[in-house]
């Protein structure tokens, strides 16, 4: 394994800039507290509106006004000034994740 410090990217940044994952579309219902991304490989991630705190604070015409930047590695609330990134939703949906089967690992 290599562990030097040289290394350009960690292995969710691989995925999105090595492999091409990317998200396609955005669905946000403050109704329900939920941001939800679709990514290009069909996969679909859920995140809490409340989990951040310029989103939570917002009124729902500010949060249905956002935009896909990097070409799809992010999205952007212009009247927010707020971006979250694939790479945090991708980091988040691992940590639920291990949390989830932590009781199942083997040691």
């Amino acid at each position: 394994m290599n562990t030097s410090g040289n290394n350009q990217f960690d292995a969710i940044d691989n995925m999105i800039f090595t492999e091409g994952l990317r998200i396609q579309a955005v669905d946000i219902h403050p109704e329900l507290d939920l941001i939800t991304i679709y990514l290009n490989t069909k996969a679909v991630l859920s995140q809490y509106i409340s989990a951040h705190k310029q989103l939570k604070e917002a009124d729902k015409s500010q949060l249905l006004r956002y935009e896909l930047i990097g070409g799809g590695t992010g999205i952007h609330w212009p009247l927010l000034d707020e971006d979250l990134s694939l790479k945090g939703f991708l980091q988040d949906e691992l940590r639920k994740m291990v949390k989830r089967d932590k009781g199942s690992i083997a040691a």
